[in-house]
């Protein structure tokens, strides 16, 4: 077929930021990301992978989700632990990026690890891998416009959750909603 070749074991390394991206959005930690991209790396090494039209980065996504959804469904089959005690205290990374932006990232990536699967695939593909949209609705088999339909509530759904609630405005975008043409004095 055109274009399909093998993947080739040594372009893996072109990816890691990107997968780690999506993988830390699918995850919601910055740890279970880097265990699902290697995870994911001993997936595609256990033997020769054809790819499809050039896609590397595409086919890799794949193997991440289903690597993860794999991997949640186990976890799902085992007994649960016990978290931490609140009075865990964690020691700083002296060599870390800003407490508060990290903080940030990390209620950020939670939210979207919070998302429902479909909102989530495309905040992953779209915003974290930087797929553009036509290649994120193949990689999720629908059509572009839901891939902007559900990337759009997604966003919605994470600045609630990120910032309270958003006041919904008219299709213009500049103006609150009015209950049923009601004006608020009145």
């Amino acid at each position: 077929m055109h274009g399909d070749h093998e993947l080739d074991p040594e372009s893996l390394g072109d990816h890691i930021d990107r997968l780690y991206r999506a993988a830390w959005g699918l995850s919601g930690s910055r740890e279970e990301a880097e265990d699902l991209v290697q995870e994911t790396f001993v997936q595609v090494l256990r033997r020769p992978r054809i790819v499809r039209n050039a896609d590397d980065i595409g086919y890799l996504l794949r193997v991440l989700r289903n690597t993860f959804v794999s991997g949640r469904r186990t976890a799902a089959r085992r007994p649960q632990q016990a978290p931490l005690p609140d009075t865990f205290e964690s020691i700083a990374d002296p060599a870390g990026t800003d407490p508060a932006a990290r903080i940030e990232t990390n209620a950020l990536y939670e939210a979207i690890a919070a998302l429902p699967p479909d909102f989530r695939d495309a905040v992953v593909a779209i915003d974290l891998v930087g797929l553009p949209y036509r290649d994120a609705a193949r990689l999720l088999h629908v059509r572009e416009a839901t891939v902007t339909t559900r990337l759009h509530r997604a966003r919605r759904r994470l600045a609630v959750a990120l910032k309270g609630p958003v006041e919904p405005t008219s299709a213009a975008g500049d103006q609150p909603l009015e209950e049923h043409g009601a004006h608020a004095d009145g």
